[in-house]
């Protein structure tokens, strides 16, 4: 998420990281399609959000400015990233959507989040986005999705700190992010 300050240094890991990496690694080495993938991360990803020993202070810090961003893994031959991002009340994504598929799961506190529909330009009317759900993701919630169809927005619309972990099928160390396109256009809602 191209707005966020990232921290791309290696990352101390807990037993705990390690052990969802390790699931994560085998899940992802079956060669699967993307959706059934990343319904197989979301199993994995599950029992461990919620957990104090998964993350350590440091992977918790956030940034007054913006949401900030720790790369907590990346596989060597590229396939998938662990990122985990930390959300102060009000931040928020762009419109945005995806280079890969990807599993989030709420570690702590909520994350709010706006669904999008793209709706292409025709003749007589420009392209624009229609919002098709609105969710409120607290503690324990895992999504996952696989392009396309995977327009959205997120923020903390809290009064506390939220706390996630995304797992993309992509090398986020290389890319620098794993959003495809912002998307700034007239939206319904």
């Amino acid at each position: 998420m191209s707005a966020s300050t990232t921290a791309y240094r290696a990352a101390r890991t807990t037993g705990r990281l390690d052990a969802l990496v390790s699931g994560i690694r085998k899940a992802v080495g079956r060669g699967l399609p993307p959706d059934l993938t990343a319904y197989l991360v979301e199993e994995l990803l599950a029992p461990h959000l919620g957990a104090a020993e998964l993350l350590t202070d440091e992977q918790l810090s956030g940034d007054p400015e913006r949401y900030r961003q720790h790369l907590l893994h990346a596989e060597h031959d590229g396939s998938f990233s662990v990122v985990g991002i930390v959300w102060l009340p009000g931040q928020r994504t762009p419109v945005h959507d995806h280079v890969s598929w990807c599993v989030s799961g709420v570690h702590e506190g909520a994350e709010h989040e706006r669904r999008y529909r793209l709706v292409p330009a025709s003749a007589d009317t420009p392209a624009r986005l229609v919002a098709t759900e609105d969710l409120v993701n607290r503690q324990g919630t895992v999504c996952g999705f696989a392009p396309p169809g995977d327009i959205h927005r997120v923020w903390n619309g809290g009064t506390e700190r939220a706390v996630s972990l995304h797992v993309y099928g992509a090398d986020i160390s290389r890319l620098g992010t794993s959003v495809r396109r912002v998307y700034d256009l007239p939206a319904d809602r």
